[in-house]
């Protein structure tokens, strides 16, 4: 594990304006990745040993952290994190706390995964930022409670070492643990504020639940799909039409600037394993004036194997789910859409079940991982 000293130390006094004018970040590289403590997957967090000034729940919010400096409460400064008391030592004579001294916080991470990077965020915590921070992760099935996960039964694996970070900045730390965690464990030493937390990384599934679901959607970012490349990514990120669930508004799908040429957009990802594809819904939900004009869908099998069109293009209606049976199953391990000529889809859902061939490779990964 390596941490991303980019920034370090303390932030400057909020001095009025814009509050992220000073905030410091970076161009880290695991970000393309997906969030698996992204709270729209169905992460959480389950424990927290204080949460005195501002509620551990913060920590996974989407967005940006939002600053007021004029909101306070009965307890003092509302802020947009997960913030602690400050700590103290046992006695008049030693006021200070000890070194050990720290606070934490319990993650279920939204779908088990192999974590690539780390984000402490402690965006707006100025002088109430912790002095470090460290990370430890584990795999523990099922639900697990809090009691479960801190008793002595439970191995972790530290992902990020103790580390000094910095005040309203996004600190970020690349990961080389090459396991699978369903948990994470985030100390703050001695005591502070954290923002957010983001944990990059790839989505490993559960092949057990995958195989007797039969099938099911075989690009949902949840079940280990992941969008590979996107030609244009201005007003939202193509991994938007993996994630669970229907759209809400506009943002939360797939858009395009408008062009003023004669080309077209597309997004290609990568399936689960190599899956057998047998229908497909496109969904236009909230892209009202913006919707994609037409979308067609191919696949391919392999890394070089050859593109090939399952579903022609088709007219699209606004803020519409399409769905569409194919005439015949179609097996790749890459899946393709093309919209015409521009604008955007909110999902895209592929629906079929594992070969022998896919079974086998996601089997040898997870035996891979530690099994």
């Amino acid at each position: 594990m390596t941490a991303i000293e980019t920034f370090t130390g303390d932030a400057s006094p909020y001095g009025g304006g814009d509050p992220y004018a000073d905030y410091r970040t970076a161009d880290f590289p695991f970000t393309h990745l997906a969030d698996l403590a992204d709270r729209r997957l169905g992460a959480g967090v389950i424990a927290a040993n204080d949460e005195f000034f501002a509620e551990r729940e913060n920590l996974l919010l989407p967005g940006r952290p939002v600053f007021d400096p004029e909101r306070f409460g009965h307890k003092g400064k509302i802020m947009d994190g997960w913030e602690t008391r400050r700590r103290r030592g046992v006695s008049a004579g030693h006021p200070w706390p000890d070194d050990d001294d720290h606070d934490w916080a319990l993650i279920r991470l939204g779908t088990p995964g192999v974590v690539r990077g780390i984000v402490v965020d402690t965006a707006h915590f100025r002088g109430n930022y912790p002095q470090a921070i460290s990370v430890e992760g584990t795999a523990v099935d099922g639900s697990p409670s809090p009691e479960d996960l801190l008793s002595g039964d439970v191995k972790w694996t530290t992902l990020v070492p103790r580390t000094r970070i910095g005040g309203h900045a996004a600190n970020g730390f690349a990961v080389t643990a090459e396991q699978r965690f369903t948990h994470l464990r985030l100390n703050q030493h001695p005591d502070g504020g954290i923002a957010r937390l983001r944990v990059y990384g790839e989505v490993v599934p559960d092949l057990a639940w995958l195989t007797a679901l039969g099938a099911f959607d075989v690009v949902a970012l949840e079940n280990g799909g992941r969008v590979e490349d996107a030609s244009d990514r201005f007003y939202s990120p193509a991994a938007n039409t993996i994630r669970p669930g229907r759209s809400q508004k506009m943002d939360d799908g797939w858009e395009t600037r408008r062009r003023r040429d004669h080309g077209h957009d597309w997004i290609t990802y990568r399936l689960v394993a190599q899956s057998q594809i047998r229908a497909l819904e496109i969904d236009t939900a909230y892209l009202k004036g913006n919707a994609a004009g037409w979308a067609s869908v191919s696949v391919r099998d392999g890394e070089d194997g050859d593109w090939r069109e399952i579903l022609p293009r088709t007219r699209l209606q606004p803020d519409t789910n399409h769905r569409f049976v194919l005439p015949h199953p179609a097996v790749g391990t890459h899946a393709r859409v093309d919209i015409h000529p521009d604008g955007g889809i909110s999902r895209l859902r592929l629906f079929g079940s594992l070969t022998d061939q896919g079974t086998a490779a996601l089997e040898a990964r997870r035996q891979e991982l530690g099994g």
